[in-house]
């Protein structure tokens, strides 16, 4: 028998995401739908006498009829049956204190003919909310079977699995007997028309087939002509019928659920009182900043412990390899290449790790909805719409799945604008070039309580945001569009963090962190360590006599001489040659050529610039102790007899480091979901540009 794939689908904020967490556990994997950017969550559930079972964690989406790309993802894969996805059973998961508005999709996706359980989730809050729920009564009159359960408070969990299980073995005994929708007479009229065309497998299928042709990927080219030519000629309104369907699906289920669900006299609720003072339009913007003021200084200020541990760990390892195993390359690209270029990225996995905790805490709360609600009208203003805060938000921690989640906003322009601009918020891949950098630009004090680095740290944050709405602005002013803006947004209740989904999501994305920046970095640092280890022969060969020659005239130790000679090969490999090539171009910034080969190679990816600082300055270091944040504190340029990591040139380097575009991955992502390359390369070239200019101006002044 084969593993059966059951399908989780439901509203966003039903919490959808904390059962796939609790059914799942840590067997889950992270990809994307076929064909598409749209992150792919599947698990798998042990059930005893069945195969294992794959859940898939389908986005949230209120409706058929959809208005984001997450909600057409959704109705892609369900009605196409010969699909890779299309699951073998549906958990439909509703928040019980909402379900009113949570059972338009259910009726449809029932009406589909799908085996269903009708999930309830949130049950603690059945007691707190003065809520009376007939669970049998509701089964009855939806005609599937019902269970209580809290994802939060793990309640409920085994009777949803014998319920899956039972369903998985028995689909046919959870048919419907009846749907809760029938077509009205022209979409009868097209759907007789068109009933050898569609290969449908009721009338509700066939509907929602006629209403989509035009976008649905398993639909004929063919077939679309026809569904056209078969609207027009009986007059079908798509969007009116989808409106019809709507009201009648209400006027069906919203009676049972006034019969199921009694509530208690109204009151204000916790939420509502909360809402008060957060999305206040004074004090809630306030609160906003507030909250990202201590989470950057948190960042900076809280982790260091964790961060000299793993410096410690490195160093030894570097020093024990290097103790044990027999001089020669092989043991200088292991210390100098791949220890080094690791260490120096590695050990900011504990700030990245903090940044991830504290964004989920702030989803898990329910705050990010605030955030979109407190900002659309601002956000309007820029030509982005209030869901663009959550990209922009999310940017902090990857800009990736960021500009995914801009798939739920409905307004072309607006979603282009957020995804160009999404890139300029400072994303994790950052923190390391900022924490190493931040200690040669800001001097260690207080301000308040606050350091000085801390709030510097959280200033850079705060200017990629501020040039990010100006960059939308400018864009909104060239790009024209005549379709409509709107925000619509459900607004969760507050709720305590549930720890286990905060744990997965940050184990998670520190893991996805480690494993695709440790391979690109690996890859790197051992080319970079060819490349700054050898060169052309005669240069090379120059360089050695260079240094004897100045060796017998200044008398130099053994230790001077090892570093001059080092720092000469380097200068004379072919690292060396491509850092001088790039030179005169980055000069008016304060760079010489070690820093242009670190901005050559983090091109790829932001936070191989410390990497190849790290494998730059430990080749031929005759003390290896030396950390690299001190060792690049000790260099000095030849020219001016001054430290390279001056204020200005370290300053001159945040700069451009917050507005560069250094991801590659970014760049194909925008690629996928603009179509093409024309976006793309328009965002490369003004964030280069910004970045540029914007580092000349700062080092030109400062210095």
């Amino acid at each position: 028998m084969t593993s059966p794939v059951v399908g989780l689908v439901g509203n966003p904020n039903s919490g959808k995401s904390s059962l796939f967490n609790l059914l799942t556990g840590l067997r889950q994997r992270v990809g994307n739908f076929p064909g598409v950017t749209v992150e792919k969550k599947s698990g798998v559930m042990r059930i005893e006498n069945l195969p294992p079972v794959e859940i898939i964690d389908f986005p949230g989406a209120y409706s058929c009829y959809p208005t984001s790309l997450d909600e057409r993802l959704v109705v892609q894969e369900l009605t196409n049956p010969k699909g890779d996805l299309f699951p073998d059973a549906i958990v439909y998961v509703a928040d019980v204190t909402k379900l009113d508005k949570h059972l338009l999709l259910f009726t449809q996706l029932r009406d589909l003919d799908l085996p269903m359980i009708l999930v309830l989730n949130m049950a603690d809050l059945i007691e707190e909310e003065g809520l009376q729920v007939d669970v049998t009564g509701l089964s009855r009159r939806l005609g599937v079977p019902v269970v209580a359960v809290s994802a939060r408070a793990n309640k409920g969990v085994s009777e949803l699995k014998k319920a899956i299980a039972d369903l998985l073995r028995n689909p046919q005994e959870f048919r419907p007997e009846e749907p809760f929708y029938e077509p009205g007479v022209l979409a009868r009229d097209v759907l007789g028309d068109l009933r050898q065309e569609l290969p449908a497998r009721n009338d509700y299928h066939a509907l929602l087939l006629a209403h989509h042709a035009s976008w649905l990927k398993h639909v004929p080219e063919k077939t679309r002509h026809k569904v056209q030519e078969a609207r027009v000629k009986n007059g079908f309104h798509s969007l009116r019928a989808q409106v019809e369907e709507t009201m009648e699906r209400y006027d069906t289920f919203e009676p049972i659920v006034r019969d199921t669900v009694r509530r208690a006299k109204n009151k204000s609720s916790f939420s509502e009182r909360v809402d008060d003072i957060l999305t206040h339009r004074v004090f809630g913007p306030m609160i906003f900043v507030l909250i990202m003021l201590l989470l950057f200084q948190a960042l900076f200020a809280w982790t260091g412990w964790p961060m000299e541990g793993i410096e410690w760990f490195f160093e030894t390892l570097g020093n024990t390899v290097r103790e044990n195993l027999s001089e020669g390359w092989f043991t200088d690209l292991l210390v100098d290449g791949i220890i080094a270029g690791l260490g120096g990225v590695l050990v900011f996995v504990p700030q990245i790790a903090a940044l991830f905790l504290f964004i989920t805490i702030l989803e898990e709360v329910g705050y990010m909805a605030r955030a979109a609600y407190l900002f659309d009208s601002l956000m309007q203003r820029f030509g982005l719409n209030g869901r663009s805060v959550v990209a922009l938000i999310s940017g902090h921690a990857c800009a990736i799945p960021a500009i995914m989640s801009t798939r739920t906003i409905a307004n072309w322009k607006e979603r282009l604008l957020t995804i160009m601009v999404t890139p300029l918020t400072s994303c994790s891949a950052r923190i390391p070039v900022y924490v190493i950098l931040i200690s040669f630009a800001v001097p260690k004090g207080t301000f308040f309580g606050f350091g000085y680095q801390g709030l510097a740290f959280a200033g850079l944050y705060f200017l990629g945001i501020i040039s990010a709405m100006l960059s939308a602005l400018i864009f909104k002013l060239v790009l024209k569009s005549r379709e409509r803006s709107f925000l619509m947004l459900e607004m969760p209740d507050y709720r305590t963090p549930v720890w286990r989904n905060v744990g997965i999501t940050v184990w998670q994305k520190v893991k996805s962190f480690i494993m695709e920046a440790g391979k690109i970095i690996l890859l790197i640092s051992i080319v970079l360590w060819g490349l700054s280890t050898y060169g052309p022969s005669g240069a090379m060969e120059e360089a050695r006599a260079q240094v004897q020659k100045t060796v017998e005239e200044q008398g130099l130790s053994d230790d001077d001489a090892a570093d001059l000679l080092a720092s000469e090969q380097l200068e004379a490999s072919y690292a060396g040659h491509v850092g001088k090539f790039i030179e005169p171009v980055i000069q008016p910034l304060g760079y010489d050529w070690k820093i242009g080969i670190a901005l050559f190679t983090s091109f790829a990816a932001r936070e191989v610039f410390v990497g190849t600082m790290a494998t730059i300055y430990s080749i031929g270091s005759a003390d290896d102790e030396l950390r690299i944040r001190d060792r690049m504190a000790e260099e000095i340029n030849p020219r001016t007899g001054e430290q390279v990591y001056n204020p200005a040139t370290a300053w001159s380097l945040l700069v451009f480091y917050v507005f560069a575009m250094m991801c590659m991955s970014t760049l194909a992502v925008t690629k996928r979901e603009t179509g093409g390359w024309k976006w793309p390369v328009i965002q490369f070239t003004f964030m280069t540009a910004l970045a540029y200019v914007s580092a000349m101006v700062v080092y030109q002044v400062l210095s």
